[in-house]
């Protein structure tokens, strides 16, 4: 299969929310995974906090996957306080936030292809740190993370008590 990238707009909230439900609601182990809703999507889009992506499949124009990057800035739950980064660099972290495949299309490198778009676009904004958290057991999405260049940096609790690996890539 193939796949088409396209950059989220503001007015895509809703489809970003509902492919991330879905994906969530099939999921059997739920504590990997903590979805946010329209809302939330809609104000990280909105107030530029962040970059949505969409994929399609390339022949039946099919929605695929959608993948959220945020932008925490010097806010509290930026990962780099966690791993103690200094003040000024604060503003060079990008959370690879959320990203959501729907099962027919896994297995085709799409989380690798959406996180590298987010990636090109945030260094050519003069972003240095990419981090994301994952559930310990999620040995997939983990492992897509390691193969590109991903490393944990740290284990503990975030998300009101789900204990997640954080990792971090450097550019």
């Amino acid at each position: 299969m193939e796949f088409l990238i396209e950059k989220a707009v503001t007015g895509d909230h809703d489809i970003l929310a509902g492919v991330i439900r879905e994906v969530w609601l099939q999921m059997e182990r739920k504590e990997w995974f903590v979805a946010d809703d329209s809302k939330a999507i809609c104000q990280v889009l909105k107030e530029g906090r962040g970059l949505g992506y969409k994929a399609f499949e390339k022949e039946s124009k099919a929605l695929a996957g959608v993948f959220i990057a945020v932008l925490p800035g010097k806010g509290k739950e930026n990962l780099g306080r966690d791993i103690g980064l200094a003040d000024e660099e604060l503003e060079k972290v990008a959370h690879m936030e959320t990203i959501a495949i729907l099962p027919q299309y896994r297995g085709n490198g799409l989380q690798h292809t959406m996180m590298q778009a987010a990636e090109e676009e945030l260094k050519s904004r003069g972003y240095k740190y990419f981090m994301c958290t994952i559930h310990p057991e999620n040995i997939y999405s983990e492992k897509n993370a390691v193969k590109q260049g991903y490393e944990v940096v740290l284990t503990k609790e975030k998300y009101g008590g789900y204990v997640r690996d954080i990792l971090l890539k450097r550019r």
